[in-house]
């Protein structure tokens, strides 16, 4: 069996939302600059808004083909994404055994000598991930069964707050109360502030972590996401202020670069650390775990270097008797890796509630919690097949070469 053809599928279509989609949203780097800080704004991480009820939406998929007629998918990814794959690529692909996922792993890798990071990591992700898709269908098993297979039937999910509402205790408290309702015994919600925004600022930060406690009762874990939008002497004081309320974890505290940042924090709180999903590949994540920077590792399955690398990061990380929760971006390639781990090693996995109604939107199978619970599924690859009835039109795009 050989690869035919790497084909870039572009879908469109519209997402029904209750109300409006994106409620608000988080601290973010570039707020160290005032005309970056918005107070007010809400920021998108995917579709546009066509009405208050409404959002069109847009995604490439990578769809690799092979000469026997066996497919694998692999997405969604962003134009940007989408344009390395074809001219940067595909080329390494095709004539080739598909099912030889080390090897075109790494003849990728190793031919992106200015490309080992950001985007070009990300398409070498997507395309792995699409391989291990295509694995699955031609074995007519699910993606975990080859990969070691299940240790577990099921894994929690923590349900990740990203677009709600954290200014209003109000909404806080009654959104954190119905998920705690649906079935999820840990939450994760995203801070508003930073550095930046000064006396009134640090007090909402607080506040919001000490209204999902009061609100949660003790029992619940509670993660709290700085995503890199912060420095040292904050997150100390930020620590020592919230550690009564006992969070689970700190997660992102600095950018991601800043790894003698992470340290010294870590040394400094009694909260666990967590982090990484904005590195890349177990060269990345080895530069956290030799310096002592983190008690959990968040690589990201869609961004580090796709399912094969993500493997290798989790085996690293547990010599060190280190937690590995893949960030959220993907449930359908997290749940595969998630199944097949130690639950000491990896007792969570991510659902970005959100976003991943935009993710899964295309998604023939998405993959849900239930009673805040994910279930190994039962289809064979990663669930990958696109539904037509959510296509409202497509193109293949030509990014020339």
């Amino acid at each position: 069996m050989k690869i035919e053809k790497v084909r870039l599928r572009h879908v469109f279509g519209t997402i029904e939302t209750d109300g409006l989609f994106w409620e608000e949203r988080l601290v973010q780097p570039l707020d160290v600059y005032e005309q970056f800080r918005d107070i007010g704004g809400q920021h998108r991480f995917g579709g546009s808004a066509n009405s208050k009820n409404e959002l069109a939406h847009d995604a490439y998929f990578v769809q690799v083909e092979t000469d026997e007629g066996v497919i694998g998918i692999g997405g969604p990814i962003d134009k940007a994404v989408a344009f390395i794959v074809e001219n940067e690529l595909t080329h390494y692909l095709i004539g080739r055994n598909p099912l030889a996922t080390e090897f075109l792993w790494d003849i990728m890798h190793r031919g992106s000598v200015h490309g080992r990071q950001g985007n070009t990591m990300i398409a070498i992700s997507a395309i792995d991930n699409a391989l291990w898709d295509l694995k699955g269908r031609y074995f007519n098993a699910p993606v975990y069964s080859l990969i070691g297979g299940p240790t577990r039937t099921e894994v929690p999910a923590y349900a990740s707050m990203l677009g709600y509402h954290v200014l209003d205790m109000g909404l806080v408290a009654e959104r954190a109360k119905e998920k705690q309702d649906e079935g999820y015994t840990a939450q994760k919600w995203f801070f508003r502030h930073g550095p930046m925004s000064g006396a009134e600022g640090f007090k909402k930060n607080v506040d919001m972590v000490r209204t999902l406690r009061e609100t949660l009762g003790d029992d619940d874990d509670i993660m709290l996401d700085c995503w890199q939008s912060m420095d040292v002497n904050y997150v100390i004081k930020l620590a020592e202020a919230i550690e009564e309320f006992h969070p689970r974890w700190l997660e992102e505290t600095a950018m991601p670069d800043r790894i003698d940042s992470y340290r010294k924090i870590r040394e400094a709180t009694n909260i666990p650390l967590s982090g990484a999903e904005h590195h890349y590949t177990r060269w990345g994540m080895k530069q956290f775990i030799d310096d002592e920077a983190l008690d959990i590792i968040q690589p990201d399955i869609y961004w580090a270097g796709g399912l094969s690398e993500v493997l290798k990061i989790a085996a690293l990380a547990t010599t060190f008797d280190l937690i590995t929760i893949p960030h959220g971006h993907s449930t359908n390639a997290g749940i595969h890796f998630s199944v097949t781990q130690s639950p000491i090693h990896t007792p969570y996995q991510e659902y970005l509630v959100k976003w991943n109604t935009i993710h899964q939107h295309f998604l023939k199978d998405p993959v849900t919690p239930v009673k805040g619970t994910i279930h190994a599924p039962s289809g064979i690859g990663m669930t990958m097949d696109l539904d037509p009835a959510k296509i409202e039109r497509e193109e293949e795009p030509n990014f020339g070469s």
